[in-house]
């Protein structure tokens, strides 16, 4: 296909009718997209746990001695495993059906359970390490924390459940109990700490507490001993710092881990945490400087567009930070021609010289230029789909009515017999619209609603609460009414939510001033004398002459 594109490309440029470039388009094409729904695929993630979990129960249920039973070990965590795994598809179907968020889950759950049975076999094969450090240096944090902060918080928690139950096939029968204890409280501390990090630092804080409970839980299920500690030598007092140190360090080292694991794993699965959208939001990136300069009616609407949309995302859940981020590229597009769109115009209109069809087709063609300007700076994949989502397949109304009203000029010519029907202009709709998509997300659908509200509010003369808010209320009507929001995922009561949060954020922005009356002049004030010298003031010549000729007479 690529190359008879080309082959086409090639001879229309020959013809005139065409540049010979290609638009840009994302990667991310319908192999990939196959792939990532695939059932089949989805199952031997299953399967290839499944086999990792039975290996890890065989080994270590094979060197535990006389009574231990490694088939019977096997068969029960296949057992669990079946269930874990019927409950993620319950429990989580949409995330089931993304192979990437599979694979991640699964592959996290796998290396925590690993690193659980290195520890075991290091114990015992180091006779200077006592049982205590099989339950001391176990992270129990990994998965929760990735998983939490990657993608939501009831997964991080499933990960808790998953890893605490999946592992105890691999703790010996005396350190089940405290095992089962250690791994839920540190596992619900390390999610609990990362329900909302916008900061790398929270990651190591993170970690700090979970050694931090590590080392409580420890000294109450008497893992590491206290009893030892009273009226005992330097070599007590000794391991005792050590299996504290163990304990803690495990903590902390693991959000280090994960904090330095995180953008290597939102590049490979296509995430994109808080961390990073703060990173993103800062304004010197080479567009948004350029917008600044060469568009500055556009980067203002930009900036409330984002803080519209921020304050409707916080009131209904979705991310606030997305949302900010996204408004601030969304019209990225507009920086090829400034001047044809309002905010940047000055006294002179460019669409004045132009057919309403032609105008139509310039203000469209800003979501399909931002789109080639997002792919090529390399944009966050979340921020692509924004910039062409943002409009849906939504009308350019003030264009269409433009040239529905030439038309029936032209009609009028016709049938006065000045004009040929021949030469009628045709207005086709399809002409007037937006390529779309409709907006697939709830951010999405929060940005369109937002820069829809923005820039009809430029047009109230005097705006009153009561004004915004009927201005707010037609948008979001006329949009659902016109299947814009159909795709989005938000609900009645998120709409309503985001409707009273536009028209408080709108109220605050253009509140009227007071206007402050004239200071009347009083009866014994004198007036200026002329020259516009005040009185009683003396010039700074007059101060600068008295200096100097003090400094003489001394």
């Amino acid at each position: 296909m690529e190359l008879l594109d080309s082959i086409r490309r090639r001879r229309l440029s020959k013809k005139g009718l065409s540049s010979g470039k290609k638009r840009r388009t994302q990667a991310d094409g319908p192999v990939a997209s196959r792939l990532d729904r695939s059932t089949v695929l989805r199952y031997s993630v299953y399967g290839a746990f499944a086999l990792l979990m039975a290996a890890l129960a065989f080994h270590f249920a094979n060197g535990g001695g006389e009574g231990a039973r490694p088939f019977s070990t096997v068969l029960s965590s296949l057992l669990v495993v079946a269930m874990a795994v019927f409950l993620f598809e319950a429990c989580h179907p949409k995330t089931a059906r993304r192979n990437g968020h599979v694979f991640l889950i699964f592959c996290c759950l796998a290396v925590q359970l690993t690193c659980l049975r290195l520890v075991t076999v290091m114990v015992d094969a180091n006779a200077s390490l006592g049982e205590p450090f099989k339950l001391l240096l176990v992270p129990y944090a990994f998965a929760p924390m990735i998983l939490s902060v990657l993608l939501r918080t009831n997964l991080g928690l499933y990960a808790v459940a998953g890893a605490t139950l999946l592992g105890a096939f691999l703790m010996p029968t005396e350190s089940l109990l405290p095992y089962l204890v250690m791994s839920v409280v540190c596992g619900l501390a390390a999610v609990l700490v990362t329900r909302q990090v916008r900061k790398r630092g929270r990651l190591l804080r993170a970690g700090f507490y979970v050694g931090g409970a590590a080392v409580l839980l420890a000294c109450s299920c008497n893992i590491i001993s206290l009893g030892s500690l009273i009226g005992g030598g330097m070599v007590e007092w000794q391991a005792f710092g050590i299996e504290i140190a163990s304990a803690f360090g495990v903590g902390l080292l693991t959000g280090m881990i994960v904090s330095g694991l995180l953008p290597m794993l939102e590049s490979t699965f296509t995430l994109t945490t808080d961390i990073s959208w703060l990173e993103l939001s800062d304004l010197n990136h080479k567009l948004l400087r350029r917008m600044q300069l060469e568009a500055p009616g556009t980067f203002h609407h930009s900036m409330v567009v984002a803080s519209l949309s921020e304050a409707a995302a916080e009131e209904i859940g979705a991310n606030p930070m997305m949302c900010r981020v996204c408004c601030y590229f969304h019209d990225i597009g507009k920086l090829k021609k400034p001047a044809y769109f309002i905010e940047n115009q000055g006294e002179n209109n460019p669409h004045d010289s132009l057919t309403p069809t032609m105008s139509a087709l310039v203000i469209i063609a800003h979501v399909k230029d931002g789109l080639d300007m997002a792919i090529k700076s390399k944009l966050n994949p979340r921020i692509i789909d924004v910039i062409r989502e943002h409009h849906g397949d939504s009308l350019v109304y003030f264009f269409y009515r433009k040239a529905q009203e030439q038309r029936r000029v032209e009609e009028g010519k016709v049938q006065e017999g000045i004009e040929n029907p021949e030469d009628m202009p045709e207005v086709n709709v399809k002409n007037f619209r937006y390529p779309g998509p409709t907006p697939q997300t709830r951010e999405s659908g929060i940005i369109s609603l937002a820069d829809a509200v923005e820039s009809a509010s430029r047009s109230l003369s005097k705006p009153t609460p009561g004004k915004i808010r009927i201005l707010v209320d037609d948008i979001v009507f006329n949009r659902i009414k016109d299947g814009q929001l159909d795709n989005c995922g938000l609900t009645a009561s998120d709409l309503r939510k985001a409707r009273d949060s536009f028209a408080k954020t709108l109220r605050s922005m253009m509140h009227s001033r007071i206007d402050y009356p004239k200071r009347e002049k009083q009866a014994g004030d004198d007036p200026a004398p002329a020259g516009g010298r005040v009185k009683n003031v003396v010039p700074v010549e007059e101060l600068e002459k008295h200096r100097r000729r003090a400094a003489g007479d001394s």
